[in-house]
């Protein structure tokens, strides 16, 4: 039987006979082994180079390459293998056969490497392939087998043959499946895989031809003479040929070793670049961040010195003039408060938008925090800075719909001029925000430009503060001045407000208009406040060694601390640290800083009250108190104001508004003290309309104690009697101070509103 010009054993003539003593070389039989491992070797490392090469042509050209080393190694096996046959008879190959033959097998390579080509495949496309490349390698075998050139006829046993075919297309298979499997991957184990794989394919490769030399017979005629090849270069012919193989095999592995460090240093500086786009990126990001708000998007305090820098450079070597304005919205503070402080946020935007809106394209606006902006801009003259100011101000002064609601913000401005008020950026910058806070110490919406007048009074509190914190921690230099209070019903010295002085070793004896609002600006008042209560309670203890048993000492206590959760157990451990009764001592708080919080004072003031310490409202009728308020409040004197006072009896407006009082005040069961009494006038009409207590310069100005305490010994060692007229207790404290009455204004030179120890309004 014949087939594509194959025969077969079942059409094999009688008289020819069988060649049964054929035999191979082992070592050649080996060494086609190495090359078909080799081959499956190369074409697992180029499947895994076509796999990560991104560019079309150089898959194309590995392809190429992958095709030709499994080409060349399957052929160079099947020839090494038909070298190592052993037939007893003579046996040559024609060339343009065994050439044939390679041609075959380039086709069954280039199949193997398209298909490998695709990223994935599916099991139809596996099967199709194989069998294409099964096919191919099988073609490849029985053709170069046809070269073999002999007296002998080559006749196959068709199972054996259709098993060689089905061999080809499992190793086919396998050789595919693993190459997809191993594209990816890489370490030690990928390498051990892959050469693991490789000894297969050569196992599968070498199986495939020698089921195809299983099935052949080689038949010659009956009276042939057997005889062995007289010469034999097999061996040479085999090394040569599986050196060139090997040759071409290492340098598509060493190529496609060196092309995949190429392409891995490729990706190395892609990503490298990568990364350093993205650091790019990141750094704009970080200047974007370090240099704008992130709110208004106007530029930050950062951003604007490092423009406010080049523009003075720019307009020092122009000659030209700058100008620096900062903004604080006015009472911003309650919109958090109040609305929240999202509502905070989206008003800081709308103002961002108006102060940008209200300035020229050129000039610089920023913001620094909070509600504080900043401009920039170059000018002329001086008049340019102010336009641009007031424009700011007049279109702040637009409503402004947040909420649900409509308000009107205003702002208060400070400016400085370069160079006039300073010729680097921290002196500028410092010039305007000391005249914004002149600004807003003026009312607020207002517009100052800076003087030198600002700069010496802001070095002057510095220089205060540094010096009042030092007399703080050392306990040198502070004073506490007594005013007497005298009740108009005994004429006896009732109690002694307790006054602070400064005595500064240039400025003088100073009075606390001079010292008390750095205290409270610096953080300085609660300390200042503990030191004053201490002081206060040791001299009451030292009242008490001289027989003043019953005198009490009125202490006045600042807003800011009375915010203070601390207070009570200051008020506690002065007291029993002096080792005095509570109920001597007497705390003054200003009316408004009672109203401030309500809620949280009534709680304060009761646990004070519950020490056993008295309580009073200082500059009661100048504040924003009711009737439902004071009558909440656990209080036991009300002390009007001395501005109701100064007037009378010349003015019958504030007398019928002290007569008021005081008839109120004992409604709720209130005493009364009238501070800033100065006429005989003034004591007369206070004593007719049932005034309790009065303090003020007609009876005596603060003065320490030791200069005072002859005075309040005379006063309370007089006889008292019910009642006593207001004339007779003046005489009589004339009469102890040693000077007769004269009827004549008593007042000094500096006013009694410089001795009160009370809060300020912060800025």
């Amino acid at each position: 039987m014949d087939w594509l010009g194959l025969h077969f054993l079942p059409s094999m003539p009688a008289h020819d006979r069988m060649l049964l003593n054929c035999t191979h070389n082992p070592s050649l039989i080996l060494l086609a082994y190495l090359v078909a491992c080799a081959a499956g070797f190369a074409t697992l490392d180029i499947a895994e180079r076509v796999g990560h090469v991104d560019n079309a042509s150089a898959r194309l050209r590995w392809r190429i390459v992958g095709a030709l080393c499994l080409a060349v190694g399957i052929w160079a096996m099947h020839f090494i293998s038909m070298l190592s046959f052993r037939p007893p008879l003579e046996m040559h190959y024609n060339l343009p056969t065994t050439v044939a033959s390679l041609a075959v097998a380039l086709v069954a390579g280039v199949v193997m490497m398209q298909a490998l080509g695709h990223p994935q495949l599916r099991a139809r496309q596996y099967l199709t392939a194989s069998v294409c490349i099964g096919l191919g390698i099988t073609a490849m075998h029985y053709l170069g087998m046809s070269a073999m050139r002999s007296s002998a006829m080559q006749y196959y046993e068709p199972m054996r043959f259709a098993s060689s075919i089905i061999v080809a297309i499992a190793s086919s298979l396998a050789a595919l499946v693993l190459a997809m499997h191993l594209r990816q991957g890489s370490g030690r184990l990928h390498q051990v895989l892959k050469s693991g794989a490789s000894l297969m394919l050569g196992a599968g490769i070498v199986g495939t031809h020698f089921m195809g030399m299983w099935a052949l017979q080689l038949t010659v005629p009956d009276g042939t003479q057997m005889r062995m090849p007289t010469t034999d270069n097999s061996l040479q012919l085999s090394l040569t040929i599986a050196l060139i193989v090997m040759l071409i095999i290492a340098g598509s592995i060493s190529a496609a070793l060196a092309d995949k460090k190429l392409q891995a240093k490729e990706h190395d500086l892609q990503r490298v670049n990568a990364l350093l786009s993205q650091l790019d990126q990141a750094r704009l990001s970080l200047q974007q961040a370090a240099n704008f708000d992130a709110l208004t998007n106007l530029i930050n305090r950062r951003g604007f010195n490092q423009i406010f820098a080049e523009r003075l450079t720019e307009q020092n070597q122009a000659g030209g003039k700058l100008a620096v304005m900062f903004l604080d919205v006015d009472y911003f503070k309650r919109i958090n408060d109040s609305l929240g402080h999202d509502a905070g946020d989206e008003l800081l935007k709308v103002i961002a938008e108006r102060i940008r809106g209200a300035t020229r394209s050129s000039d610089v606006v920023a913001r620094f925090g909070g509600d504080e902006f900043c401009i920039l801009i170059a000018l002329h003259t001086i008049a340019e800075a102010r336009h641009m100011a007031q424009r700011v101000m007049i279109r702040m002064k637009d409503p402004i719909a947040l909420a649900g609601r409509s308000m009107v913000m205003t702002t208060s401005i400070g400016v400085s001029i370069y160079p006039d008020d300073g010729q680097t950026c921290d002196e500028l910058l410092k010039s305007a925000d000391l005249a914004l806070y002149q600004s807003k110490d003026n009312g607020r919406n207002t517009l100052h430009f800076f003087n030198e007048a600002l700069k010496n009074k802001a070095s002057l509190e510095l220089h205060l503060e540094e010096q009042l914190r030092d007399a703080l921690s050392q306990g040198q230099g502070l004073l506490l001045f007594y005013q007497p209070i005298v009740d108009l019903r005994t004429g006896h010295v009732a109690k002694l407000e307790a006054l602070v002085r400064w005595q500064h070793p240039v400025h003088g004896l100073l009075t606390p208009d001079r010292f008390i609002t750095i205290a409270e600006t610096n953080g300085l008042i609660a300390e200042l406040d503990n030191w004053v209560l201490r002081r206060a309670c040791r001299d009451l203890a030292q009242l008490c060694d001289h027989g003043f048993e019953k005198l009490v000492i009125a202490v006045n206590c600042s807003a800011l601390n009375l915010a203070r959760q601390d207070l009570v157990q200051e008020i506690d451990a002065a007291l029993k640290e002096a080792g005095v009764p509570p109920h001597r001592l007497e705390l003054e708080v200003t009316e408004n800083a009672l109203m401030c919080n309500i809620s949280n004072t009534v709680l304060l003031l009761n646990e004070i009250r519950t020490l056993g310490v008295a309580l009073s409202i200082d500059d009661f009728g100048t504040g924003y108190s009711s009737l439902a308020y004071l009558k909440r409040l656990p209080l036991d004197t009300v002390k009007i104001d001395r501005s109701f006072i100064v007037d009378t009896p010349q003015s019958p407006q504030d007398m019928e508004i002290v007569h008021a009082i005081i008839l109120m005040a004992h409604t709720l069961h209130l005493k009364v003290v009238t501070e800033g009494v100065e006429t005989p006038a003034q004591l007369e009409f206070l004593s007719e309309y049932g005034c309790d207590y009065v303090q003020g310069y007609l009876f005596s100005k603060p003065a320490a104690l030791e200069t005072l305490r002859p005075l309040v010994q005379r006063l309370n060692q007089s006889k008292p009697c019910e009642p006593k007229p207001a004339l007779q207790v003046l005489e009589a404290a004339q009469s102890s101070a040693g000077a007769p009455f004269t009827g004549q204004d008593c007042r000094e030179t500096d006013q009694p509103r410089a001795d009160r120890f009370r809060s300020r309004p912060q800025r």
